[in-house]
């Protein structure tokens, strides 16, 4: 009796496929300044988590998920990080990238808060004593860079999935760390550059590659790319604001005898070729699925 309900059972089970991915989180936003004329780190990158030619934080390469047919995975596509805000979260079924850590800043009445925790850490502020950058995800990203206390001085870059924001320095803020190039979508492309530190008046730093943004040498830092994760830069000057974080992005890789269908709400495209299909989800709400049949 045993063995025939364990044979029931087996039959009962879903057979599997292998799905390869890449999820990147959104980046987190550059530091603003409303409190005086220093000047803000630049924004953390999102996690990235890939299971084709390398993954973030210089993990292990990790598996494709196997997958069962027939059920729901959910499926969330994080958004850039605004106004010294972190980036959110992406998730494709058990696997979760977090969002960037924002750059560190300065608002009136003299506070100042230190780059963000996050997929990739947001870099410290620039000021009158040592600014401390947020630390990345294992596996994930990097840490930011420091900012630095001299004269007119340079914040840190954000960190990026393949590399530490450079720290700000007394003539020049932090370059963004650079993110990791994969070719899950069939060409090397290379997601979630941290964002550059700013220096008031000049020599800010540059976002790393990936979709990371440049500082401000004056005024506002410039955004992290779009379904790139990259981190915003950071702003100099009073008044002005860091750059937003790039969203995130999803892509999905299986054989081509597959078929995934998303659930309502889902912007996605889908290509065919050398015997896969690859689904780039480049939007997503907060409960919508994936299914393979």
């Amino acid at each position: 009796m045993a063995n025939i309900l364990g044979i029931v059972a087996s039959a009962r089970r879903l057979p599997t496929i292998s799905v390869d991915f890449l999820v990147v989180a959104g980046g987190g936003a550059g530091g603003q300044q409303t409190g005086g004329y220093n000047s803000g780190g630049g924004g953390g990158a999102g996690g990235l988590r890939c299971s084709v030619t390398a993954t973030g934080g210089g993990g292990t390469l990790p598996s494709a998920l196997q997958v069962p047919l027939g059920s729901s995975l959910s499926l969330i596509v994080g958004a850039g990080g605004g106004t010294s805000t972190s980036g959110s979260n992406s998730t494709f079924s058990s696997i979760t990238s977090t969002g960037g850590g924002f750059g560190g800043y300065g608002v009136n009445g003299g506070s100042i808060f230190n780059g963000a925790t996050g997929g990739s850490g947001g870099g410290g502020n620039s000021g009158s004593s040592g600014r401390s950058p947020g630390s990345g995800t294992t596996n994930q990203g990097y840490a930011g860079g420091t900012g630095a206390v001299l004269g007119d001085p340079g914040a840190g870059g954000g960190g990026g999935a393949n590399a530490v924001g450079a720290d700000g320095s007394g003539s020049a803020g932090g370059n963004g760390g650079n993110g990791v190039a994969t070719s899950i979508s069939g060409s090397s492309v290379t997601y979630a550059g941290g964002g550059g530190g700013a220096r008031y008046p000049n020599t800010s730093g540059t976002g790393g590659t990936g979709g990371g943004g440049n500082a401000a040498s004056s005024g506002a830092g410039a955004a992290g790319t779009t379904n790139r994760g990259g981190g915003g830069g950071g702003a100099a000057d009073l008044s002005s604001n860091g750059g937003n974080g790039g969203s995130g992005i999803i892509i999905l890789k299986y054989p081509d005898t597959r078929t995934a269908t998303f659930s309502g709400g889902v912007t996605q495209t889908t290509s065919t070729g050398g015997g896969f299909k690859t689904s780039t989800i480049t939007a997503a709400g907060l409960a919508d699925t994936v299914t393979f049949s």
